[in-house]
This record gives C-alpha cells, structure tokens and sequence, in this order.
C-alpha cells in the first residue's frame, strides 16, 4: 500500500495501555468482530455508552468483504462516531487471525493499531519464526501483535480444525521470549462457530488448570481467549422459530467466561454471538413485516438489539463496563 497511514491518525489505540490496565483491574477488554456498518455501529454505541474500552476486530474475509480502504474510513469514522456521542473510550482496530506476514503488514500499514499472526497450526519452529518476523515489522510502528499456541477446532471463516490441541505451557516461555509478542492466544476448550459442542454432550469445563500453569509461567502476560461466544439460546431459538436451522448450537457458559475475565486473559474475542443476534432479529423482522423491503428497518432491528446484547455482555461477562 503506497499511502500508508499510521493509527495514531485514524484516532485509533493499540492494546499496551488497555491490557495494563485490565490485567490490573482484574476485567478482560471486549474484542468484538464486526463485518458490515450496522454491526460496527453497534459495537461503538455499546460500549461508548457502558463506557468501556473496545477492540473491533475483522478476520481476512470480513475485511476482503468490506473493502480494505472502505475499512480505513470505517474505523475513522468509527472514532469520530464515539467521540461525538461525548465518549473518549480507547478503540482498538484488530486484525483476527491473520495468516500471512503479507497480510499483517498489508493491516499495518493501512492503519490497523494490532495484528494477530496465526501460526498456530504450522510446526512450532516455523510458528517462532513467522511470528517474530511480524512482531519485527509492527513493532516498527508501535502494533501490537496477538501470537496463538495450541489450536482451536471449530470453523470461524478461513479457519478451521477438526481437533483442538490444548496449550502446551511448557511451550509459552519460550515462544514469547523468542517473539517477542504482546498477547498471547492460547487454546483451553473454547472453540470457533456457533456449534462448539455435540447435541447432548456436557459442556466440558474450560481447562483453567492450563491456565494458571501458563500464568505461573508468564507472571502478568496478556492472555486472549478466542472462540469465546455463549451463543445465546434465546437467539438461536428465535432463529430456528422464524425459518432457520440451527440444531444443537452451543457456546461457553457465561460464568465460565466471567471466570477468564478475573484472570490473565485481557481479551475475550466474541464472534458468533453478534451473528446470532443479528440474523435472528432480521428473520423475525421479515417474518412479521412480510411486506417491509427497506434495509433499514429490519437492519435496524438487528442494529438495535446487538447494542442491547454488547452491554451486557460488557457489564456482566467482560467486567469491562465503566472502565474506559
């Protein structure tokens, strides 16, 4: 990209002084993945109105989808939106699992504050490697680059695997050491998509014991926990009553989460649940208003009740509310 832009002017923060700050409050940040406006929308009004610090993340496809320099003006206006709104909450824009040194230096120099470099599913050397050459380029420009050990299953756009493999922390020294990351995403039993369990199955806990062990190990280190949506029953029941075909869609409990978010994990990534709310809110809206063709009022609809849904999840999940 030759017209690189820096973050510092899209008004944008990176993750440092975030963390710091949740690590010592003992609260985990939002990271709210959004794909179209109305969605983005309603991540800034939620949290400027619960007064809590955001990170707005996209996946590669998510940002492919709305155009990278669309994106750009996005994430401007986004700022500008809170601040009008009278709320000066730090917001963060987050590359989510990028797969390539390319792309996460494509996201750096287009104004991205933090980058995620996904080399989870490669060879642990080859992992190192990958990671610390992205950390070499973004920190150039004071990013904040997410690493991940360990992998999730679940399908979560490009991403996907059969079978997680739990964070190795005899493994977690060594990898920051060598990368020289700022967060690290580890893998403790949450898993990517709407289906995170079998029909039936008992959701098994999440591994804290995993987590104290890699706490132990990297005392005040910025853990991230991904895959972490609850998929709300009443949003997967509402989908399924007007038309849909969910069977069996199960998230984490959100005590589990409330759990995490006393910890070291800084940052909670939730996904599935903001697709939830706004497909079921969409299906009900047409169902009931057969003859509505205005985007605006069944998007509208959806819009509303996602800043419904991000509230609280900032005030009794994250603990992230009043802490901007």
């Amino acid at each position: 990209m030759s017209n690189a832009v820096h973050f510092s002017e899209l008004g944008l923060a990176n993750t440092r002084e975030m963390f710091a700050r949740a690590m010592a409050g003992g609260y985990a940040i939002p990271a709210y993945n959004f794909n179209n406006l109305e969605q983005l929308q309603a991540i800034i009004t939620a949290c400027a109105e619960t007064g809590s610090p955001v990170i707005v993340q996209v996946s590669k496809g998510a940002r492919d989808y709305a155009n990278q320099t669309m994106l750009r003006y996005m994430a401007m206006g986004a700022v500008a939106m809170a601040r009008e709104m009278g709320s000066n909450i730090p917001i963060c824009l987050h590359l989510d699992h990028g797969d390539s040194f390319e792309l996460c230096k494509s996201c750096v120099d287009s104004g991205f504050s933090s980058v995620m470099i996904d080399g989870s599913h490669l060879p642990y050397d080859e992992n190192v490697a990958l990671t610390r050459k992205v950390v070499e380029y973004a920190h150039q420009f004071d990013v904040c680059v997410e690493g991940e050990l360990g992998v999730l299953a679940g399908i979560e756009d490009e991403v996907s695997a059969e079978h997680s493999t739990y964070t190795r922390p005899e493994e977690v020294e060594d990898f920051v050491k060598k990368t020289g990351v700022d967060s690290l995403a580890i893998s403790i039993g949450t898993s990517h998509g709407a289906y995170k369990f079998k029909p039936g199955q008992a959701v098994p806990p999440l591994r804290f014991d995993i987590l104290e062990e890699i706490e132990k190990r990297i005392p005040g280190f910025p853990i991230v926990l991904h895959g972490a949506s609850s998929v709300v029953q009443e949003y997967v029941e509402l989908i399924n009553r007007y038309g849909g075909k969910m069977e069996g869609a199960v998230g984490i409990p959100e005590e589990q989460l409330r759990r995490a978010a006393g910890s070291a994990v800084c940052k909670i990534n939730i996904d599935s649940d903001g697709r939830l709310v706004v497909t079921a809110k969409v299906r009900e809206y047409l169902a009931n208003n057969p003859g509505e063709f205005d985007p605006r009022k069944y998007l509208g609809a959806a819009r509303k009740e996602l800043v419904k849904l991000l509230k609280e999840k900032n005030a009794t999940v994250l603990g992230s509310a009043g802490k901007a």
